[in-house]
């Protein structure tokens, strides 16, 4: 069994040891931690009620974790908005749409069924930033609780925002519900039997796009591995084909992520949502502002080649959605997201969310009158490769990254995250970073080729390797 306690929030695998594994008792102790930070975050009059928003995704345990957070905000003094099945982007729209004080997301994204998390949001529908994160892990480790008075218990409404969220997305500028209607194009989705299920359908039928449906009944036993990569996906890539369908679509059991399959059945590549949707958002942009993009290390330098193509400028974050959205605040960024698939567009809300992805991927298709593998080669192609390094000493880490930075001391290098070193010459670079939950360094790279990206990977696991050995 495996419990997590990081700075975003609490995730783990459901059963077993408390401490050791997400149980109720780890639950409640993490609620009531998010209330005692949450009243210090947010002073209020005495007597003034706080209201959070808590969502989930269709997991096997969702329900069980719903009824202990639920139950602890109310024990805690707190209102809960419950939103029920809902998407991640959705609980934070929800939070924004009903000026809540906060929000708490019970689903663990991409991991299999026997996971389940608590993410925790702030006031604007946001994570919680690093410091938030690490004051609440501190106050549920002292256990020192106390608990309101039966005069005083927090109270539940029950509210769906899976509309209001829709509503929200068609309504931007840069959604052109008339030219996707006229467009008639006929998708495939793929929704891992999860809450993708419920909001996609309806956000298509409002497009007028014919959706032919795969794994979207949200019952919480994922058809396949959930997470949105082509060695998954084989099931949509067939099904596209076979229907006949102009694009395929994939989303993660929170529906944060956007995947996609051209009309041929072959992988869109999940790096390429964000660089597609930003070039389409980058090119409505007029009268001399200042463009700016951004994502996190680990993602396609595409974005940085479209980005500068409109003579806008592109800037890394870390790795970590919050941090991604703190970089794009400090630059005014247009657009930004990360790679795996994660779109945020800053004219709705700070969040990753599919839901717009797809409506603003739809949008610049209809304009294109191209078909999706055509509208894929007009980018900049690369290659990524995803390694890592398993070492028993945890010392070694620090080590092998100082050790990097030495070595290639002469290229560009980004230490803002670990390591990223930036080959300009030959437009390739790799990143190394380690983990925070396990004793590991993973190594992305990318180039033009798979081969080339393979290579550069090669060569610096060997250097790490040499290093290790001393």
């Amino acid at each position: 069994m495996t419990l997590i306690k990081s700075i975003s929030g609490i995730r783990g695998t459901i059963g077993g040891t408390p401490g050791e594994a997400l149980t109720p008792i780890d639950i409640v102790k993490f609620t009531y931690a998010y209330c005692v930070k949450l009243r210090e975050r947010r002073p209020k009059p005495a007597g003034e009620r706080y209201r959070v928003v808590v969502g989930k995704d269709a997991r096997i345990s969702g329900q069980m974790v719903e009824q202990l957070v639920c139950g602890s905000l109310i024990a805690c003094g707190v209102d809960v908005i419950k939103a029920g099945y809902a998407s991640t982007p959705t609980t934070e729209m929800a939070v924004i749409f009903e000026k809540a004080d906060g929000g708490i997301i019970l689903t663990a994204s991409h991991n299999p069924k026997q996971w389940n998390a608590l993410k925790l949001l702030n006031e604007k529908g946001e994570f919680l930033n690093a410091a938030e994160g690490a004051s609440i892990l501190e106050c549920a480790e002292q256990e020192n609780f106390d608990f309101a008075d039966v005069d005083s218990l927090g109270t539940v409404t029950e509210k769906d925002f899976t509309d209001a969220h829709i509503d929200a997305v068609l309504a931007l500028d840069a959604v052109d519900v008339e030219a996707v209607k006229k467009a008639g194009f006929k998708v495939a989705l793929d929704a891992v039997n999860s809450v993708g299920g419920i909001i996609m359908p309806k956000l298509f039928e409002r497009l007028g796009v014919e959706c032919v449906k795969v794994n979207c009944e949200p019952t919480g036993h994922f058809a396949h591995n959930p997470e949105p990569l082509p060695a998954n996906l084989v099931e949509l890539c067939e099904t596209v084909v076979k229907e006949k369908a102009d694009l395929g679509v994939s989303v993660d059991p929170d529906v944060d992520r956007l995947a996609l399959i051209c009309e041929n059945g072959q992988p869109f590549g999940e790096e390429y949502t964000l660089v597609s949707v930003a070039d389409y958002i980058l090119s409505r942009e007029k009268g001399g502002k200042k463009l700016a993009t951004s994502s996190n290390l680990s993602s396609s330098r595409a974005l940085r080649d479209v980005t500068e193509s409109y003579g806008g400028q592109y800037f890394a974050a870390a790795v970590g959605e919050v941090n991604v959205t703190t970089k794009m605040k400090e630059c005014g960024a247009v657009i930004g997201g990360e790679g795996n698939g994660g779109v945020i567009y800053p004219a709705l809300h700070y969040g990753r969310d599919a839901i717009v992805g797809a409506a603003l991927f739809l949008t610049n298709l209809a304009y294109k009158k191209m078909k999706v593998s055509e509208l894929q080669k007009t980018y900049p192609q690369y290659y990524i490769t995803k390694n890592r390094i398993d070492l028993s000493d945890k010392s070694l880490i620090d080590k092998i990254l100082s050790e990097m930075k030495n070595i290639y001391a002469s290229e560009d290098i980004n230490d803002i995250d670990g390591v990223k070193i930036s080959f300009e010459a030959k437009k390739e670079w790799v990143h190394l970073r380690k983990s925070n939950t396990e004793p590991i360094i993973r190594i992305y790279a990318e180039s033009a080729t798979k081969e080339s990206a393979e290579k550069l990977a090669s060569e610096i696991k060997a250097i790490a390797e040499k290093i290790i050995k001393g």
